[in-house]
């Protein structure tokens, strides 16, 4: 970013990285991300991290953005402190907001939920007023968009899509209940079931190449959490009506089996006389979340 050019900053805070991305009012856009140092790391020193990065992005000049917005996966109170965040416990009492007050000065800074932030951008991509979306990534997250505007709306709390129970036995989630579609079908859960199928570890890359092969340990895994998925999709849907569901996140964009799998069993479960809605990959791919967050910078007013 030159010095003295302002523009609008999205942060896309998730619990293993960050991305950036400005959009400069004259024109041009910049993106970087870097990964958090650790799970156990300190917020201060997360924040200085994240510090450090916007000022490469911003030419050491962040106090010169017209607006910032935040995506988040954490939840803040009214005064912006952090109240939960299994991903990251050590910022639970963190003021976030009075952080990020002083790192942007006299910019304006909105904060709000990632996965209703990412359905807003996809909508807004596809053109559709009525869309539900699911991030599957290091966690699973989304959001509902009804006739333009996020569910349940500002001020009521976040579409917790992760969170729906989809099995009362199920695994334990990091939020203390079983049986959370998060807790089944992320990627990490993805990932624990294949090494459980397979008799050992499975990191990330084997595995997608092993799905990609039709290895029975690796398909098994994956069909498991597309089945949690479209069993979320479809209680979703039962009650409001979407016309069209989206999925993305890192991980199911990373593996080009899953939203197929997902859309598969979905049709499965759909009643007859009651279609379901089309089910299809995130047009923003794995970064709805960021473009969630640019919005909602572009809509404040100029700092």
């Amino acid at each position: 970013m030159t010095a003295g050019a302002a523009g609008r900053l999205g942060i896309d805070i998730g619990g293993t990285k960050v991305a950036l991305r400005v959009e400069h009012d004259q024109g041009g856009v910049e993106e970087s991300s870097f990964r958090w140092a650790g799970q156990a790391s300190r917020p201060d020193d997360d924040l200085g991290l994240l510090a450090r990065h916007v000022g490469e992005l911003c030419a050491g000049r962040p106090q010169g953005l017209r607006g910032v917005g935040v995506a988040l996966p954490a939840t803040l109170d009214a005064a912006g402190t952090v109240t939960a965040w299994p991903g990251r416990p050590a910022w639970t009492g963190f003021g976030l907001g009075a952080a990020l007050s002083a790192l942007f000065g006299a910019a304006e800074v909105a904060c709000a939920d990632d996965g209703d932030l990412a359905a807003l951008a996809e909508a807004d991509a596809a053109g559709c007023a009525d869309l539900l979306y699911l991030g599957v990534g290091t966690g699973v997250g989304g959001g509902l968009v009804l006739a333009g505007r996020p569910v349940p709306g500002v001020g009521r709390g976040s579409c917790e899509v992760g969170h729906l129970v989809v099995d009362r036995d199920g695994p334990l989630c990091d939020c203390g209940r079983r049986g959370c579609v998060q807790a089944t079908a992320s990627g990490p859960a993805t990932l624990r079931r294949a090494a459980r199928n397979r008799g050992a570890e499975v990191r990330f890359t084997p595995f997608r190449q092993a799905v990609a092969d039709g290895e029975p340990w690796a398909v098994a895994a994956l069909r498991e959490s597309c089945a949690a998925l479209a069993v979320a999709v479809v209680g979703i849907c039962e009650l409001t009506r979407p016309a069209l569901v989206l999925i993305g996140g890192g991980f199911a964009a990373a593996v080009p089996d899953l939203v197929p799998m997902v859309a598969e069993r979905t049709a499965v479960l759909q009643r007859p006389g009651h279609p379901l809605p089309p089910v299809r990959p995130a047009l923003l791919g794995g970064l709805s979340s960021l473009h969630g967050a640019v919005l909602l910078a572009r809509g404040l007013p100029a700092g």
